[in-house]
């Protein structure tokens, strides 16, 4: 009887780490991929490379982690991106992704779970616009 009791309670339990555990580490794994995609899109000579670059560095660094992303979205802001050489300017680039959790079949726990990061990197001052 208190098998029947606690049999239940501890399965809830278990799939609770399970999806704790799985969000830490997607958590983990996210972080850093704006910075690498916002260095990656400093280096473009235009905004709208730069706007490709980071989406593209961004959607690849999230694969190589190993993330299973069902919804990816790369914001960049480019608008500091036509700054005259010499002046400060930055790329910034923010990066959602949203992990399916819904592989654990547990009632009552989230099916997804969005995570996010941003970073913004410096422009070259002394860089070529032509």
């Amino acid at each position: 009887m208190e098998l029947a009791i606690l049999l239940p309670v501890g399965l809830l339990v278990v799939a609770m780490l399970v999806v704790g555990a799985r969000i830490a580490v997607a958590g983990d794994r996210i972080s850093g991929v704006a910075g690498i995609a916002a260095r990656d899109a400093s280096l473009a000579r235009s905004a709208a490379a730069a706007q490709q670059i980071a989406t593209d560095t961004a959607t690849t660094a999230l694969t190589s982690q190993g993330l299973h992303c069902i919804d990816v979205q790369v914001s960049v802001d480019t608008s500091r991106f036509t700054a005259p050489p010499g002046a400060s300017a930055s790329v910034t680039v923010a990066v959602t992704c949203t992990v399916d959790l819904s592989d654990i079949g547990v009632a009552g726990l989230p099916g997804s779970r969005t995570l996010h990061d941003s970073a913004t990197s410096p422009l070259d001052p002394a860089r070529d616009l032509s």
